[in-house]
């Protein structure tokens, strides 16, 4: 499995039946060029070639690519003709505003006006400009295709990749958006291929390179929170039941089950609430926050909310955060999630570093809570992630959720897991799901304090 986030490069691998035998990670550097933040394709294709090298003596079968949502490579002469655009890099005013005007209607799409690159429209529409005779020529992959390509020389584009807040699809009629129509992107994305197809064999330097073998399937791949979303089906608590999957890292993604009846016209556009598109092609009521990113932000190297051994002292540190006044405001990710449109400051910012940390996960389950709310989840909650491992973080969601029954996968049952079950549906965790407790200290006050300070900062 060959997982390229947009903080880092996960590669790993698997038994046929499921089992995690290895894991390799790097961190991801974004390069500037001219001025402008890019994705260093470059050295992470290098490092992916050197991490798959490690299993050249294992039975291999299948490679699957997966990609967060918001990047785009365009391919000229069978080469990326310029490093791709990281989502982060805010676009020329001029640019931005044009391209709002341009943008559909939220219920066309699903997709909410993002800042920066985070919708692929306007990171082509600025791409045009940038690079206008490439781009006239070129062939456009979604993020996690073009690690398909760069594995197969196959290039392919799928859904769940496009229907992410991309702008460019319209998931009520399954097809692309108007404006990619319009705007003749549509017609030079590569071919549309399911998720789980084969795009094609390992290329023959790359086998050499490695050790593998070149009859090794790379398949198309998908986009990362759906495969999260895969993983959590593998569940019986979670098939064929109304569920709710949160996915933790950079982003915080909540995806409820594709069956859910949610209109678009219920979901609030201006709070980052959006429809994803799954693996089957079915829409997926979501909403998001860069809860990763605020919690980094928050901290400010105060140290970590997930590490193991620390866990028990942030559970102590609560009840001093809670009376104490101790609270972190939204929001930390300007333009992001639920609150996209405050500002982030502490209140009664502690010295204590456990107390600092334990106010911080507080905080990042009051805004996962509204985030959930806004898509009506309900019944049951699976939280998978690097933050699923922090005790004060999921405790206080599901003190916040007390009629959902809220449920932390392990480590084995995350996004690669997800991406393995494209290519056997039927394939089973072998981690479990751990129900979790509420916190022992009542936060309905702190809750309620923490709201009314919004309202009054709106």
């Amino acid at each position: 499995m060959a997982d390229i986030g947009k903080t880092v490069s996960k590669v790993t691998l698997w038994s046929q039946r499921g089992r995690l035998l290895d894991r390799q990670v790097r961190a991801n550097q974004p390069c500037v060029v001219d001025g402008v933040r890019r994705l260093d394709h470059d050295a992470i294709g290098s490092w992916l070639l050197q991490a798959l090298a490690h299993y050249k003596d294992a039975d291999v079968q299948a490679i699957i690519p997966v990609g967060h949502g918001a990047g785009v490579v365009a391919l000229v002469d069978g080469k990326p003709a310029f490093a791709p655009l990281d989502y982060e890099q805010d676009l020329p005013a001029d640019v931005a505003a044009a391209y709002r005007i341009e943008r559909d209607d939220f219920h066309l799409t699903g997709s909410p006006a993002l800042p920066a690159g985070l919708n692929i429209g306007s990171q082509l529409h600025w791409l045009d400009r940038l690079h206008p005779e490439a781009m006239e020529r070129a062939t456009l992959l979604p993020w996690a295709q073009y690690w398909s390509w760069f594995l197969s020389g196959v290039a392919t584009t799928e859904v769940t990749s496009l229907g992410c807040h991309s702008d460019l699809w319209s998931p009520g009629l399954a097809r692309f958006s108007p404006l990619a129509v319009r705007r003749a992107w549509a017609e030079r994305f590569a071919p549309l291929r399911d998720a789980y197809a084969v795009a094609g064999p390992l290329l023959p330097n790359h086998a050499a390179a490695t050790g593998l073998d070149s009859d090794i399937d790379v398949l198309v791949g998908i986009h990362d929170s759906n495969a999260a979303l895969l993983a959590a089906r593998g569940f019986d608590e979670v098939a064929r039941r109304e569920a709710t999957v949160l996915s933790t890292g950079t982003w915080f993604v909540a995806m409820r089950t594709p069956d859910a009846q949610v209109s678009l016209h219920d979901l609030p556009e201006d709070r980052d609430c959006l429809v994803n598109v799954d693996a089957y092609g079915w829409a997926v009521p979501s909403s998001r926050f860069m809860g990763g990113r605020e919690i980094e932000a928050i901290l400010s190297g105060a140290g970590q909310v997930d590490t193991h051994a620390d866990q028990a002292a942030l559970l102590d540190a609560v009840t001093e955060a809670m009376a104490d006044d101790v609270m972190v405001l939204p929001t930390f990710a300007p333009g992001c999630g639920p609150y996209r449109q405050h500002s982030g400051r502490w209140v009664n910012r502690p010295a204590a570093p456990d107390v600092l940390r334990a106010a911080t996960c507080l905080y990042a389950a009051m805004v996962a809570s509204a985030s959930l709310q806004l898509i009506g989840a309900r019944e049951r909650l699976i939280i998978e992630g690097r933050f699923s491992q922090a005790q004060v973080f999921v405790r206080a969601l599901a003190s916040l959720l007390p009629n959902v029954a809220v449920y932390v996968a392990s480590a084995e049952t995350d996004v690669s897991f997800g991406a393995l079950r494209l290519v056997d549906p039927q394939l089973t965790p072998q981690g479990t799901l751990r129900r979790v407790d509420p916190l022992t200290a009542d936060m309905t006050d702190y809750h309620a304090r923490w709201l009314e300070r919004i309202e009054q900062a709106a």
